[in-house]
């Protein structure tokens, strides 16, 4: 069967592999510049969304609101349960992690299309279990550590191997994951659930990403 496929990534090269594994099968893949007006044209489609910046979260938001009939799959990298449950909750009907393989991602789009829900075991079971917001991995606790104990996001990205921008977003997402906007409010959830010594003063927000410039982290 024929379907249309919204690819939406922010890497081009990304974009074109998939629009390429999924033609081969014969899907019409494009990649909307307005996903909202797409969808409403192109009833029973499906929408592949990678979710990194606060943006995304949105879209899958107003997709979910959006009365044609569509499936969104959810694409998500780094902590793939604390992502994919928010996914769900936001209304994806699928979710997989993006560095699937061709076949894994075909197989998820026929049964997406078959009306199944495709989810990873430790997914499923977040959702499950009604965990809210799953604690993070071990290395992202510690960046909140790091934070908490007045690091800048340039010396996190040293320590941890990415380049300062690659560190911004990696902390955006983990802020939105446990469910808060900046630095402060992320280390002060961190210490209410028990993931951080209670020690010391939390650092002053002073932007959007809570740090110098609202680049900061």
């Amino acid at each position: 069967m024929t379907v249309h496929v919204a690819v939406l990534d922010p890497l081009p090269m990304y974009q074109q592999g998939v629009a390429t594994a999924l033609s081969e099968i014969g899907h019409i893949v494009e990649t909307p510049e307005n996903p909202l007006a797409w969808v409403r044209r192109s009833p029973g489609a499906v929408v592949l969304l990678t979710l990194i910046v606060h943006g995304d979260w949105e879209l899958l938001s107003r997709l979910r609101l959006e009365r044609s009939p569509h499936a969104v799959i959810a694409i998500v990298e780094d902590d793939v349960v604390a992502l994919g449950v928010r996914a769900v909750r936001a209304g994806a009907r699928s979710v997989i992690p993006r560095h699937v393989t061709d076949e894994t991602l075909r197989r998820t789009i026929e049964a997406t299309l078959d009306g199944q829900a495709v989810l990873p075991a430790k997914v499923a079971a977040a959702l499950a279990s009604g965990e809210q917001h799953p604690v993070p991995p071990a290395e992202r606790l510690e960046w909140l550590h790091q934070l908490a104990e007045g690091a800048t996001v340039a010396q996190l990205a040293q320590r941890a191997g990415y380049s300062e921008r690659a560190m911004f977003r990696l902390l955006q997402a983990l802020y939105q994951e446990i469910g808060v906007r900046t630095r402060l409010e992320a280390i002060m959830q961190a210490r209410d659930r028990g993931w951080l010594p209670r020690v010391g003063p939390a650092p002053a927000a002073t932007g959007p990403g809570g740090g110098r410039g609202g680049r900061s982290g």
